[in-house]
């Protein structure tokens, strides 16, 4: 399974359902980074994705973006093909 990466704060309601979605779809492990603990890694995360807004969800390199966008590919079918992946 590939490594879930995912930028996050404590009181986030999207960052809590995605992490749900992902554990439904198999992922016993996420590294959170917390942009609200670790303020520069807000600016590192803005510079990567371009996005203010977390979540901000990695499936090994590819970024997927914010839970609206992992809930979209869950729909469209295309979220396990991409957990299970070779890297």
């Amino acid at each position: 399974m590939q490594t879930v990466t995912m930028y996050t704060t404590a009181v986030c309601p999207y960052c809590i359902r995605a992490k749900q979605l992902l554990q439904r779809r198999g992922v016993t492990d996420i590294q959170e980074i917390r942009i609200d603990v670790d303020t520069a890694q807000r600016e590192i995360m803005m510079q990567k994705t371009g996005r203010r807004t977390v979540p901000q969800i990695y499936i090994g390199q590819t970024h997927v973006g914010g839970c609206d966008d992992l809930m979209a590919l869950d729909n469209q079918g295309k979220l396990i093909p991409l957990l299970q992946a070779n890297e």
